[in-house]
């Protein structure tokens, strides 16, 4: 009898040491999936627990965010019709839209394939670079030759309508897609330019858009144009092959004509003025957030330095346009003729994300080899051309851009190449 109470007791005594631990653990486990569930949301979008989140990310209440994404998730009337990607994809975009900056942006596949296809100079659209200027869709330039400019689209041009949709609080890259479409179909542009009354509709027809690159023109008194339409990838082999052409016809001065030029790669414009500049001088500055410097220097090809040169540009030079342009009146005084240039003068670097997404961020700010900072100023011509308040059949078909750079050039004396 003793001894059955004793085993009886020392069972029970067994049971209650597990029972207890199996409590502890359950409570340790529920505490733990709890703490997880309930971490702060800095780790959940920092991405792993025990992560250091990035700085100053304490500040801010990430719990907020998937609070609002769960609420979607349990009380949306259509819930199950919820696409989780486009929500990933709308979120980032919010963030990125919320830094203020329009060249900063996040680009879906759809759009990141689009910027690619844009710089490589090869896409259906308009042919017109397009920017946001003081919160309004607005014309950077029309690519020369192209259906934008045949049908009479202007620099500076604002876009208040798509077909029939406002732009107002649109993002540039839907602004993009919007514009263009499949090969022979029309879209309307709701148009306000400086000079009109009221808004006028543009119906302009979408093509397979091929930027030229470079032309090159003759003129008389020795004087040879080298139109440059945009900074490609392939913009520097084909300045070289105008340069050999520059010199073969036997002129002796130069216009180079950057009206339009939307720019491109820096790399290319600092390739370009190594044309004009002597070996190691800066072309360009870039200037980051803490306040260092990366200085870009002439490549001193030097076959151009010597030869007298004036620079075109109007409201539709922007950004390696006005790199160029800012480096040869810096370091050779060479005269800018025209208009105001846009004012473009960040540095953009593309990031490749997940799904063939990217993200374009800004991440300095280009100063001439002087130090003037272009972005949101732009550059003020040395010598500036007023237009006619009012085109006759005499003047319409005058470039008096044009005209006032041979002035000049035939009142400039020769150099020795």
């Amino acid at each position: 009898m003793f001894k059955f109470k004793f085993e009886e007791s020392k069972y029970r005594k067994l049971i209650s040491i597990i029972v207890v631990v199996v409590v502890l653990g359950a409570s340790f486990f529920a505490g733990v999936l709890y703490g997880y569930d309930n971490r702060p949301g800095a780790e959940k979008v920092a991405g792993i627990a025990g992560q250091e989140a990035p700085p100053n990310f304490s500040s801010v209440d990430f719990n907020l965010f998937w609070d609002v994404w769960s609420r979607l998730e349990q009380k949306y009337v259509d819930s199950s019709k919820l696409d989780r990607e486009k929500l990933m994809y709308g979120a980032i975009k919010g963030l990125v839209a919320a830094v203020g900056d329009p060249h900063t942006e996040f680009m879906p596949p759809v759009e990141a394939k689009q910027f690619q296809e844009d710089i490589k100079g090869s896409f259906d659209g308009i042919g017109a670079e397009i920017g946001l200027r003081k919160g309004l869709l607005t014309v950077i330039a029309p690519l020369h030759d192209n259906p934008a400019e045949k049908a009479g689209i202007k620099a500076a041009d604002k876009i208040l309508k798509i077909d029939d949709k406002s732009t107002e609080g649109l993002s540039l890259e839907e602004a993009v897609r919007l514009i263009r479409g499949p090969h022979a179909t029309k879209v309307r542009l709701l148009i306000y330019r400086d000079g009109f009354d009221k808004p006028k509709e543009f119906s302009v027809t979408r093509d397979v858009i091929h930027v030229k690159i470079v032309e090159t023109e003759k003129k008389g008194d020795g004087i040879f144009v080298i139109k440059l339409h945009q900074f490609t990838e392939n913009a520097g082999i084909e300045f070289r092959k105008a340069v050999q052409e520059f010199y073969t016809s036997g002129s002796k001065k130069l216009v180079l004509d950057l009206r339009n030029d939307p720019g491109g790669y820096l790399t290319v414009s600092v390739d370009i003025a190594s044309w004009f500049v002597p070996a190691g001088d800066v072309i360009a500055r870039e200037r980051y957030s803490n306040g260092t410097e990366d200085a870009y220097r002439s490549n001193g090809y030097g076959l151009l330095e010597k030869v007298p040169t004036v620079v075109l540009i109007n409201e539709g030079s922007a950004s390696a346009s006005e790199i160029l342009s800012g480096a040869l009146r810096d370091l050779r005084h060479i005269k800018l003729i025209g208009t105001k240039s846009y004012g473009k003068g960040s540095v953009q670097e593309v990031e490749d994300l997940a799904k063939k997404s990217s993200l374009k961020v800004t991440i300095a700010k280009w100063l001439t080899p002087n130090g003037t900072e272009i972005d949101g100023i732009g550059l003020e011509p040395d010598i500036k051309v007023e237009l006619p308040a009012t085109l006759t059949e005499d003047n319409m078909d005058k470039d008096f851009f044009m005209d006032k750079a041979l002035e000049v050039l035939r009142n400039t004396a020769t150099a020795t190449k």
